[in-house]
C-alpha cells in the first residue's frame, strides 16, 4: 500500500510539474541569407523595369527623330515646289515613316496633298455661299411662312431611327461583319473598308426595319477599332446601337445558322432566310485576291452563298465584288420586299446592261429590224444576182458556139 502511494504521489507530482522549455538562439546567418535573396530579387526587378524604361525612351527619341526628320523632308519638299501637303499630322507622319522606297513616299504625300487641296476648295465653298446668302437676306429679306403645319424636326427622325434600331438589337435579324482581314488590307484599303462601314451603318439605321449589326473579330486597339475612333470619335463610338465584340461569329450563333455571302461561292442565293444570320466580309481588296473569304468560311465549315448576278443581270465588265453599302442595301430591300428586281437596282449601272428581260427585249426588237431591212434588200440582191447568173450562162454559150464554128 505504501508504494502504490509514493507512485500516485510521484505521478501526481509529475503532472503538476511545470513543464522545461528550452529555447535555442535564432541563427542570424539564415535571416541574412533570406535578406540577401530578397535584395537580389528587388535588384533584378529594378534592373529590369530600369532596362524597359531605357528601350521607351530610345523608342521615343528614335521616333520623334524620325518624324522630325520626316517633317523636315516635306517641309523642304514644299519649298522645291513639289505637290505635297501644307500641314501634315503625327500621325500621317507616322504613316510616312512605314514606307521604305522614295515613289512610296512621293505618292503618299500626293495623295495628302489631294485631299488636303480638297478640304480647302470645299471649305472655301461653304464659306461662299454663307456670305452669299447673308448678303441675301440683308438686301432680300424673306417674309416668315404662316403654317399650321407643325415641323418636323430632325432631331424628331434621329430619335425615331434610334428607337428602331434599338428594337432591332432586342428583337431584329444579326448581320455580321467580319473583320478578320486586316492583315490582307493596305492603310488606303483600310480607310475605304472604315468609311463604307460608316455609310453601312448610317443606311441601315435609316432602314424601315433594321439589321441589328455585329462587329465580329473586332480586336481592341487593332487597326480596325483605331480607325473607327479616329472617324466617329470616341463618345460617338460609345453611343453606337451596334455589337462589337472580340468574338469570332462562330462562337456568338450556331454553325447550322450561319451563312457567308462571298462571290466566289458556287452557290446561289435565291430566296432570303430570314431565319438565317448572314455574313459580310469588311474588307475592300482593290488587287482583288480572289477566294480569301471564301477559304475562311471553308476553314470554319460554313455554308456560303453568293448574289445571282448572273441569273438577273447580263453582267459586261468587273468583278462581282460589291462594296459593303451595296451589300447592306440589297439585302434590307430584299428583306422588306422580296423582289431580287427592287434589291438589285444597287448594283452599279456601269457593270451590267440591265435585267435579262430588259435585255432579251431589246434584242428581239432589234433582229426583228434587222429582218425588216434585210427583206427589203433581198430582192434587189436577189433580182442582180440572177441577173449576173444569166448573164454569165450566155456568154458561156456564146463561147461555146464560136468555139465550134471555128
Amino acid at each position: 500500500m505504501m508504494f502504490l502511494r509514493s507512485c500516485s504521489l510521484a505521478v501526481r507530482c509529475s503532472c503538476f510539474r511545470k513543464p522545461h522549455i528550452t529555447v535555442r538562439p535564432f541563427s542570424s546567418s539564415w535571416t541574412a541569407r533570406k535578406d540577401a535573396a530578397e535584395n537580389a530579387l528587388n535588384l533584378d526587378v529594378w534592373k529590369s523595369v530600369m532596362r524597359s524604361q531605357a528601350l521607351q525612351e530610345e523608342s521615343k527619341s528614335l521616333n520623334q527623330s524620325t518624324l522630325e526628320a520626316n517633317r523636315e523632308l516635306v517641309e523642304m519638299w514644299h519649298q522645291a515646289g513639289k505637290f505635297v501637303p501644307k500641314n501634315i499630322t503625327d500621325e500621317q507622319l507616322e504613316a510616312l515613316a512605314e514606307l521604305t522606297t522614295k515613289s512610296a513616299k512621293k505618292k503618299f504625300l500626293k495623295f495628302l496633298a489631294i485631299k488636303e487641296s480638297y478640304k480647302i476648295s470645299k471649305k472655301e465653298k461653304q464659306e461662299r455661299k454663307k456670305s452669299e446668302s447673308e448678303a441675301d437676306e440683308v438686301f432680300n429679306p424673306k417674309e416668315p411662312k404662316n403654317s399650321f403645319l407643325l415641323k418636323l424636326w430632325s432631331r424628331s427622325m434621329d430619335c425615331l431611327h434610334g428607337w428602331r434600331v434599338a428594337q432591332a438589337m432586342r428583337f431584329g435579324q444579326p448581320l455580321v461583319y467580319d473583320m478578320s482581314y486586316d492583315q490582307h488590307m493596305s492603310r488606303r484599303e483600310m480607310e475605304n473598308t472604315i468609311a463604307q462601314l460608316i455609310e453601312s451603318e448610317g443606311w441601315n439605321r435609316r432602314a424601315a426595319d433594321p439589321f441589328h449589326l455585329h462587329f465580329c473579330g473586332l480586336q481592341l486597339d487593332g487597326a480596325y477599332h483605331r480607325e473607327l475612333l479616329k472617324r466617329y470619335g470616341a463618345h460617338t463610338w460609345d453611343q453606337l446601337l451596334i455589337t462589337a465584340t472580340e468574338h469570332r461569329h462562330v462562337e456568338l450563333f450556331p454553325q447550322q445558322d450561319l451563312v457567308y455571302l462571298t462571290a466566289d461561292s458556287p452557290n446561289v442565293l435565291h430566296t432570303f432566310d430570314h431565319s438565317k444570320v448572314y455574313i459580310i466580309g469588311a474588307m475592300v481588296d482593290r488587287s482583288i485576291h480572289s477566294g480569301v473569304s471564301l477559304a475562311n468560311a471553308k476553314r470554319l465549315k460554313l455554308a456560303t452563298a453568293r448574289l445571282p448576278l448572273d441569273e438577273y443581270l447580263d453582267w459586261d465588265c468587273g468583278a462581282k465584288n460589291l462594296t459593303l453599302d451595296q451589300m447592306i442595301r440589297i439585302l434590307s430591300t430584299l428583306k422588306d420586299t422580296g423582289s431580287w428586281q427592287k434589291a438589285l437596282e444597287f448594283v452599279p449601272k456601269r457593270k451590267h446592261s440591265g435585267f435579262h428581260q430588259q435585255s432579251r427585249g431589246v434584242t428581239r426588237t432589234t433582229k426583228s429590224r434587222f429582218i425588216q431591212n434585210d427583206s427589203l434588200e433581198i430582192p434587189a440582191l436577189v433580182q442582180s444576182h440572177s441577173k449576173n447568173k444569166t448573164d454569165g450562162h450566155t456568154k458561156k454559150q456564146e463561147t461555146k458556139k464560136i468555139g465550134k464554128r471555128l
